[in-house]
């Protein structure tokens, strides 16, 4: 495919290094859909689509999937010892989500058309994208591929979700649940969690002897949650109690220096304290629902997706911002604000589900959530984005 991008584009530092355009995307896209959803939420505006099917698909393959991109293209041929991916590749990838990204958010208040044509033209770029990564996977000399073995196990098991997703939205066939728990479960955590593993304890200088049998246990037991719930709603609640047990074992494992002073590393260290923290709560609100039919308004979802998936992909993508625009690694006043930041949208949200389920109007909470998720982005961009798109150097 030849891109239709002009001279100065191709030659700009914005697209110099993947991260930086899938980053900004990602970031706009959050911003576009939430504030859709809470105008949707609130019966302003009129959507083409299911608010809770336009809010799983555009978090999990709008923000989620461009952001998974722009950091596994930089760092996946590194994790391989393979050559730097070449721009005129990644770009292609890039159009797709570009142009399906607009198409969606502009068709689920416009023409239920668009949308469908955006999901398959992101489809494809999400297809195009994992190719490149079974690519570097394949060619890749190395011998212990286990951990990028993970990762693209993952984010294969997302373009499969992604598809099915895609055929229950356009046929109305009952699947879009099923599908949106597999994305959720065994292609949002597990592919940042095959990265957070391997990551995580080498920036924090763990010497602890790497536990091989870890991802595939975790992989096994997702599939065991996904299954049993697909028969039981809220039925999976001693997997779930398994899963928790298991990551709160293992993190304690690699003796993180926690509380840590640095900034960049804490962020991260938190968010693996909540990988376990939300399979535990998300266990115990299971059963309570089983035996009393208490709604939590999927609060195991939304603090394993915010608690683990966002706080890590703000930690990771401020890293790899700073990291590859030639500023400090370090976090200052500003950044770690944002840090903390991340923890308020995650506890908001927590709020919003326990209000809920205690038969409360949550309506409030929910505004104050989706605000403070729209300042999140709001604050990170206002900071990040010059050195995304011009390689601006901060000043500490």
């Amino acid at each position: 495919m030849h891109m239709n991008f002009s001279e100065d584009a191709q030659h700009s530092y914005f697209f110099s290094q993947p991260h930086q355009p899938f980053f900004i995307l990602a970031f706009v896209n959050a911003l576009a859909i939430m504030l859709i959803f809470m105008l949707s939420f609130k019966g302003i505006i009129h959507m083409n689509i299911t608010a809770i099917d336009y809010h799983a698909y555009g978090f999990i393959y709008l923000l989620f999937t461009p952001a998974f991109f722009g950091f596994l293209f930089t760092t996946f041929p590194r994790f391989a010892s393979t050559p730097a991916i070449q721009k005129h590749t990644y770009m292609k990838v890039f159009t797709f989500y570009y142009i399906g990204s607009a198409l969606v958010i502009l068709g689920s208040i416009a023409t239920p058309v668009f949308t469908g044509f955006g999901m398959l033209i992101s489809f494809i770029g999400h297809l195009l994208g994992t190719l490149i990564l079974k690519n570097i996977y394949t060619t890749t000399t190395m011998e212990d591929k286990d951990d990028i073995f993970w990762i693209l196990l993952a984010m294969s098991i997302g373009v499969v979700a992604h598809g099915l997703i895609i055929v229950g939205s356009l046929l109305h066939i009952g699947m879009t649940g099923f599908a949106t728990e597999i994305a959720i479960y065994l292609y949002l955590f597990m592919l940042a969690f095959a990265v957070a593993q391997r990551m995580v304890p080498f920036f924090s200088h763990s010497m602890v002897e790497k536990n091989t049998y870890l991802l595939k246990s975790l992989f096994i037991l997702l599939i065991l949650h996904i299954l049993v719930e697909g028969f039981i709603v809220n039925g999976s609640f001693i997997i779930d109690l398994l899963i928790g047990a298991l990551l709160l074992k293992e993190v304690l494992r690699w003796r993180l220096p926690f509380p840590n002073p640095n900034p960049l590393l804490w962020i991260l260290h938190i968010a693996l304290y909540w990988a376990g923290l939300a399979f535990v709560l998300g266990g115990l609100t299971n059963l309570i629902s089983l035996w009393s039919g208490t709604s939590f308004l999927a609060l195991d979802v939304h603090i394993l997706v915010l608690g683990f998936v966002f706080t890590i992909l703000i930690g990771f993508g401020t890293r790899v911002t700073l990291g590859h625009s030639g500023n400090m690694m370090q976090a200052d006043k500003y950044t770690t604000f944002l840090f903390y930041w991340t923890q308020v949208v995650v506890v908001a949200r927590v709020l919003t589900s326990l209000v809920t389920a205690l038969g409360w109007n949550f309506m409030v909470l929910f505004d104050i959530t989706a605000t403070v998720w729209i300042v999140m982005f709001v604050a990170w961009a206002l900071r990040f984005f010059e050195v995304l798109i011009k390689g601006k150097k901060l000043v500490n």
